[in-house]
């Protein structure tokens, strides 16, 4: 048991450590304006005094600033942004906490844990896969963050430390709540999202769920709320579903998305973005490539108030992102039968930006585009039209286009 961990999560070394990771975590200020930047100097001034609370268990949290932000697939996910002050002492507490919890969860738990990423459940959903478990029940868990019960969580948490100074710290985080229009709303269950403290109190939360698995012999994969478990047979991962779900719903009090959740054929199913062929190979699903295209569309709308060179930079800097975690998928084909079609945006982009046809003659022709070939300067036909035309396939071809940093997806596979 660990009765006298305070001491260690304020220890000056673990408070150099935590200052670096806010600082390189960045991220927007909370309530009080102040910026990570400002954070070391907020500290050489009053780290004594901060210290010395934490040391007598005098300490209290502010509460968070609300922020919506959009999700992928619709409706918004609500952020509790902490002040800095607040995230950095979240911070102390991970780094305590986490050498003490993490060796002991479950192997099949991905998601937040230092050396695991969502790529390593993407492949271990795959080998389940190739030994023959291609019936998957997906358990997505309805705002799960929202509905963590504080009791069943600290109880979980007391059982290895005992220090109460970091026990109640913990527990007026979970109860800090947001300012809303001046007024505090305290929080009587979840933990906010936004913090770093967030994500470790879920997997300790979730911990239990994966023991209840691996009692029950299953083959799963977890990443945060997100469970896939893997069977050999579609009877029984019906079986599984709703003893699962009757499972989770009276050891841990949290419904699962009906809408999101079900079992099917891996192929029929995805997983942090990814689904499977029938041939077990990793592919792009399809919700993430829409999502893709939507955003391929937002970046090349001719409207933006940007130079050609931010168009671009903008672009690479989209694309770049999106291929470092997709680059996984084996099976590339819909992907790079993107290309014509990314193309074509770009260039009905560009058309759209020449304004006039003395703009689009003159741009044309400093692209190489001579003699008949000039006329489409003059066509009324819409830009879409256009950018499929033999005279822009001339002046902003693929190798034209390259050449001036206009990357496209196979531009970034490595040998």
């Amino acid at each position: 048991m660990y009765e006298s961990l305070m001491e260690a999560v304020v220890d000056p070394d673990a408070a150099r450590k935590a200052l670096r990771a806010v600082m390189c975590n960045k991220g927007a200020p909370g309530n009080d304006g102040m910026t990570t930047r400002e954070l070391g100097g907020h500290l050489q001034r009053h780290w004594g005094v901060i210290r010395e609370r934490l040391l007598v268990g005098k300490y209290n949290p502010s509460p968070a600033r609300r922020a919506e932000i959009r999700k992928p697939d619709g409706g918004t996910r609500v952020l509790g942004i902490h002040n800095v002050q607040d995230r950095f002492i979240q911070q102390l507490l991970v780094q305590t906490l986490t050498p003490i919890f993490d060796p002991g969860f479950s192997p099949s738990s991905f998601g937040y844990r230092p050396g695991k990423s969502a790529h390593d459940a993407v492949r271990q959903a795959q080998e389940y896969a190739q030994e023959g478990r291609t019936w998957v029940v997906d358990m997505d868990l309805e705002k799960f963050f929202d509905h963590i019960h504080h009791d069943i969580l600290m109880r979980r948490i007391g059982r290895t430390i005992r220090d109460k100074r970091v026990l109640r710290l913990i527990g007026k985080y979970l109860r800090s709540g947001a300012l809303m229009e001046g007024v505090v709303i305290r929080s009587e269950e979840g933990t906010p999202q936004g913090g770093p403290l967030s994500p470790l109190l879920a997997n300790i939360y979730l911990d239990a769920l994966d023991k209840e698995l691996e009692k029950r012999g299953h083959k799963f994969c977890r990443f945060a709320d997100d469970c896939n478990i893997y069977i050999s047979s579609e009877s029984a991962a019906r079986h599984a579903l709703e003893s699962v779900t009757l499972w989770i719903k009276k050891n841990l009090r949290l419904d699962r998305n009906e809408s999101k959740s079900g079992l099917g054929r891996v192929w029929e199913r995805k997983i942090l973005g990814f689904t499977m062929t029938r041939d077990l190979r990793i592919a792009v699903s399809a919700k993430s490539l829409g999502r893709f295209k939507e955003r391929t569309r937002e970046l090349w709308q001719s409207c933006q108030s940007l130079t050609s060179k931010q168009l671009r930079d903008h672009w690479r800097a989209y694309l770049r992102g999106w291929w470092n975690y997709y680059q996984l998928a084996e099976e590339r084909r819909r992907v790079f039968a993107l290309e014509g079609w990314i193309r074509r945006h770009i260039r009905t982009c560009f058309w759209l930006r020449w304004h006039g046809a003395r703009g689009r003659h003159n741009a044309l022709k400093r692209l190489g585009v001579r003699r008949e070939a000039l006329k489409v300067a003059k066509s009324r036909r819409g830009a879409w039209r256009v950018a499929s035309s033999p005279s822009l396939h001339t002046a902003l071809s693929r190798n034209v286009l390259k050449r001036y940093g206009f990357i496209l997806p196979s531009d970034l596979v490595t040998a």
